[in-house]
């Protein structure tokens, strides 16, 4: 179990604060960003039971599943082969969710509101994000910059994926770039929609068993819905996604580099997951992420090793624009 007081005092949170909206990070529980609030209005998923110390291999499934994390190695559990002839399991959603991150933010960098470090468990991999919070015309913009960091000494294989979990109500909308026109199914909650590795339409869809479905569009919680996708490869005007949130009165807009993360994950999750007794999510994950799949034993040209040493930086970007503003 890792010794670490996960629910510190007040003061060990980050947050921060533009006209209006609050965003609030916690060093503790993997930087997580638990918050993103305008008003009283809360963007992302509510934690499902409390916050509480994680361990070196526990499921995220047992956690709170909310908010923010950061899924480095991989985001399925699995096992992988090293260049050293020894092979290290990955643990489910990958190491930075369930370890301390240390702020760095006073260390000079002074262009960016918060700086957070997360280093690895499994493999020996150090993961900076540098945010910015500013006020727009419309609403905010968060600016996002991450640096990943070798500090093994032999070359390691990686995949990461952003993993915000934003509340959503039904009738609620994702926006995609009208060029993608399908998606590679990863799973689907009692195949409903196919088998993974299946390809499936967007946004209009076919069931499995019969009828059509429209992905885009937010059913209710009562639904039971657990669906992960992907797009991509994107190209260079494929860079963006939308969650349009009509019921808080906000639109959601990430943007990325397809060069650096040219995939896009998309978990939409209306009371079908977990699978334990309990609360469910109700939200939509948008994931710009390294890879077309979870694991990062499953390799394929989208495959990438850093080699002892090497750094790798990518931009991200979110806008929120809202009614209120």
């Amino acid at each position: 179990m890792l010794q670490e007081k996960i629910a510190g005092p007040r003061d060990e949170n980050v947050v921060l604060e533009v006209s209006g909206l609050s965003l609030t990070v916690l060093p503790a529980i993997g930087g997580k960003i638990a918050s993103i609030r305008i008003g009283e209005k809360e963007l992302l998923q509510a934690p499902l039971v409390p916050y509480a110390l994680r361990s070196r291999t526990m499921a995220f499934d047992e956690s709170d599943a909310s908010g923010w994390d950061e899924c480095l190695p991989s985001v399925a559990a699995c096992s992988v082969d090293l260049a050293d002839s020894t092979s290290q399991e990955i643990p489910d959603h990958g190491d930075l969710w369930r370890v301390r991150w240390q702020d760095v933010t006073n260390g000079g960098q002074v262009e960016w509101d918060s700086v957070l470090v997360g280093c690895g468990l499994s493999l020996p991999l150090k993961l900076e994000r540098a945010m910015k919070l500013i006020q727009t015309e419309n609403g905010w913009r968060l600016n996002l910059l991450y640096s990943l960091n070798n500090t093994g000494s032999i070359p390691l294989p990686w995949s990461w994926a952003a993993h915000p979990l934003f509340a959503v109500e039904a009738g609620d909308r994702i926006i995609l770039p009208d060029s993608i026109d399908s998606l590679r199914l990863e799973g689907s909650g009692g195949n409903r929609l196919g088998k993974g590795g299946d390809h499936v339409l967007w946004p209009i869809a076919k069931l499995a068993e019969g009828g059509e479905t429209d992905l885009s569009l937010a059913q209710s919680i009562e639904s039971g819905i657990g669906d992960k996708l992907f797009a991509g490869p994107l190209s260079a005007t494929e860079n963006w996604c939308a969650l349009e949130r009509p019921s808080a009165g906000v639109t959601i807009r990430m943007s990325f580099n397809p060069v650096a993360t040219p995939f896009l994950g998309l978990w939409i999750c209306y009371g079908g997951w977990p699978d334990r007794p309990g609360a469910k999510q109700m939200g939509v994950a948008l994931e710009p992420s390294t890879a077309p799949v979870d694991s990062l034993a499953v390799t394929g040209p989208w495959s990438r090793t850093l080699a002892a040493g090497e750094s790798f930086s990518w931009p991200m970007t979110v806008e929120i624009q809202s009614k209120q503003v």
